[in-house]
């Protein structure tokens, strides 16, 4: 049995349909505007909804913070890496690859900046690495339900895998002597992040086309991971629209 939680996660799941739900479980003291997007989303999908005591939903989550609603299912399908670079959302291929992430709160973070800043998808090794969770998806605020992501067993042979495709590969690191901005990100590419703490793994820093790191001016030596995706993915975001529209600040 896999638990989903919190309205836009499982809105989110209902409309992707990338996760089998048995039924959504709702607070019955519950009926608002937002419970009733979860109502409309469950009927268009053919999802059975049950209302229930709020004391079953903080057992079936585990936690008090699902805002009444519980999906309950079966665990998230994940994507084919080939079908999410055959459906690309722009001119050039944006990827995340995700090199040891462990902490459910980082991938859920890092998850939803990359759905906002227009990635194509996720891509997560299958050890040593956090799983798409219920509390992974509360955390991407449901991004985790739309945005594709794969899982691999091999991060440094899919490295290779995609450079054969032509996608550059640009690790962070703050060993890199290029600083994250001064990569020319008009061109298919995909950013690899390393575990917190750890970094990248060797093996996958030497299969990096580009390394590069994010200047720190102050004491604190490095960036949450969560944070310093999104400092790099807006940065692509900006040279990509820039170039697309020369006025674009």
């Amino acid at each position: 049995m896999d638990i989903l939680y919190g309205i836009n996660p499982v809105v989110e799941a209902a409309k992707s349909q990338r996760r089998s739900i048995d039924y959504v479980a709702i607070a019955r003291e519950r009926a608002d505007r937002r419970v009733q997007q979860v109502i409309d989303a469950c009927r268009a999908a053919g999802i059975s909804v049950r209302f229930v005591p709020r004391e079953e939903l903080n057992r079936l989550a585990a936690t008090a913070n699902h805002q009444g609603v519980v999906a309950v299912g079966r665990s998230k399908r994940y994507d084919d890496l080939d079908d999410i670079l055959a459906r690309r959302r722009g001119e050039y291929t944006f990827l995340v690859l995700l090199d040891g992430v462990e902490d459910p709160h980082n991938l859920g973070a890092i998850i939803r900046t990359a759905e906002s800043a227009g990635a194509d998808g996720i891509v997560i090794p299958e050890r040593r690495s956090a799983n798409v969770t219920g509390t992974v998806a509360k955390a991407s605020a449901g991004a985790s339900e739309s945005l594709p992501i794969a899982r691999v067993t091999n991060m440094a042979r899919t490295i290779e895998q995609l450079k054969e495709r032509n996608v550059w590969v640009v690790g962070l690191d703050e060993r890199g002597e290029q600083t994250y901005d001064q990569v020319d990100y008009k061109m298919n590419c995909a950013l690899v992040l390393g575990a917190e703490g750890h970094g990248l793994h060797e093996l996958v820093r030497k299969k990096c086309d580009f390394l590069v790191s994010i200047p720190m001016l102050g004491s604190v030596p490095s960036l949450n991971v969560s944070v310093a995706a999104g400092v790099v993915l807006y940065e692509i975001v900006r040279q990509r629209r820039q170039s697309a529209n020369p006025k674009a600040k």
